[in-house]
């Protein structure tokens, strides 16, 4: 397994001044909900016959996207994930979402059903 030495991906420079460039938290703007434009949809294709709801195309940061999760897991009452831009919920949960996300100001549709 490769290491890397920091999380910049850099190994070596010559230039005893260079800082890495880090964007400040000031110029990232957050991205309201109502210019959200997320898709909904129903894995059935989980081993032992389970679904699970996925809320996908989210913008913003993993902060942002971890706190949605977390109020959507509360307010379906189940477990679930969120990773690499979306909110993977257990059991079917279609219907308690879109009141929530309605709710919040998110626009959205439902994929694949």
């Amino acid at each position: 397994m490769k290491r890397r030495n920091n999380e910049f991906g850099l190994v070596y420079s010559t230039d005893p001044d260079w800082q890495p460039e880090t964007p400040d938290a000031e110029s990232v703007e957050p991205i309201l909900p109502a210019q959200q434009d997320l898709r909904i949809t129903l894995d059935k294709k989980l081993k032992g016959g389970k679904q699970a709801t996925v809320i996908y195309r989210f913008l913003g940061s993993e902060n942002e996207l971890t706190s949605l999760a977390k109020h959507l897991k509360t307010v379906c009452g189940c477990g679930g994930t969120a990773k690499n831009g979306e909110i993977i919920l257990q059991g079917n949960c279609l219907d308690k979402v879109k009141i929530e996300l309605t709710r919040l100001g998110y626009r959205f549709k439902i994929a694949g059903i």
